[in-house]
């Protein structure tokens, strides 16, 4: 929550890299990779910078942010809205990002469903009696799958010079290691979690006993929660206030997957036509080694695919060929493709998706392009 305190400016005896901020980030982007939540919420998300970096995990479809203070959100949440590249490229996944204002002492049914909730250097913010109110809303009424719950080491700051009382104005406390793991086991133990204890910001070689700079606590949920108890804990009403929201493009949405499939089904079908073209080419060349014979145009070599030959092609869905000035290329073909096969999952997917948007054969069992576009062209 405190990212813009400079960490990076102790220089006496401690100096973080990459700095201290970074590393817990990175820490809860470990965890992503490695527990592959879908839906997750960062609880006091203030800048919103963890938010952006795990928009990029492809495993997480919802992202929501929760924070006291409407200003800084709205100042950063521009770095949460899709990017002209998404809808060039949708993803495979969907995703939503949403931004809550509201204190994460008040339960709201928009927080219930996440897999993975983080909360990065908020509980020194809070006072006495939000403390109190924050585990049964965490724990109790959200009830994700894990918790990641960081907060400063007091028994680091001796190393830190320059600091005042607290690292940051605004904390109400910083506790020692035995503080910290004192409330988190009986939170744990309250709510039926499991929690390790790690941290980020080693301390120097000797002084161990230190512990980490940034002291963090993992909870893992011991028993899924039924439907049933987390029904029953559902506010009628919301206290949260959405600042913003964001849909990215992804190819779950019919309109985007139409326009992938379609633009993947033409990119496959031109370069297996100028392949097929340049093949054909060569043995043209090939075959008419009489100088007198060169004068010929392309044509008569096209036309050494026959009309019988094509239309057995066709029948067997097994090679591209030419016929007259236009190419075939076979959609079962094209389906072949890896990309395409995984765009579709089915061949009756692909015909249903490509319909009127490509030119084909009469059967519809065809892409057709014609040739004299492709002389044009070279």
């Amino acid at each position: 929550m405190d990212k813009n305190f400079q960490e990076e400016q102790f220089t006496g005896i401690i100096k973080f890299t990459p700095p201290l901020y970074k590393q817990r980030y990175q820490f809860i982007k470990d965890l992503v990779g490695k527990y592959k939540p879908k839906k997750v919420a960062d609880l006091g998300c203030a800048d919103c910078t963890l938010l952006q970096m795990l928009k990029f995990c492809s495993c997480i479809e919802v992202l929501a942010g929760l924070d006291i203070c409407t200003s800084v959100m709205k100042e950063n949440m521009h770095r949460l809205s899709p990017l002209p590249g998404d809808y060039l490229q949708p993803a495979e996944r969907p995703l939503t990002v949403t931004l809550h204002q509201g204190s994460v002492a008040h339960k709201d049914p928009c927080m219930l469903g996440f897999d993975l909730v983080t909360c990065i250097e908020l509980i020194e913010h809070l006072e006495q009696s939000e403390l109190v109110k924050f585990p049964e809303v965490v724990f109790g009424f959200m009830a994700p799958r894990i918790v990641v719950i960081s907060t400063p080491n007091s028994e680091f700051n001796a190393l830190l010079p320059g600091k005042a009382l607290f690292r940051h104005p605004d904390h109400k406390f910083e506790w020692n290691q035995a503080q910290f793991q004192s409330w988190a086991l009986e939170t744990a133990r309250r709510y039926d979690y499991s929690v390790e204890f790690t941290g980020v910001g080693h301390p120097p070689t000797g002084m161990e006993n230190v512990g980490f700079c940034t002291q963090i606590g993992v909870f893992v949920r011991k028993y899924p929660q039924t439907s049933e108890s987390a029904q029953s804990e559902k506010p009628t009403e919301a206290v949260y206030k959405t600042v913003f929201r964001a849909v990215y493009p992804s190819l779950k949405d019919e309109k985007y997957l139409k326009n992938a499939v379609v633009s993947e089904v033409i990119f496959t079908a031109q370069n297996i036509k100028r392949s097929l073209l340049d093949h054909l080419m060569a043995e043209h060349e090939e075959y008419n080694n009489d100088p007198v014979e060169r004068k010929f145009q392309f044509q008569p070599s096209m036309n050494r695919f026959s009309e019988d030959l094509g239309k057995l092609v066709v029948e067997k869905s097994m090679e591209p060929f030419v016929h007259g000035n236009v190419v075939y290329i076979p959609l079962t073909t094209i389906f072949s493709f890896p990309k395409v096969n995984r765009l579709c999952g089915t061949f009756e997917k692909l015909c249903k998706l490509i319909a009127g948007k490509v030119t084909l054969s009469s059967d519809g069992s065809a892409v057709m392009f014609n040739t004299e576009l492709e002389n044009e062209e070279n």
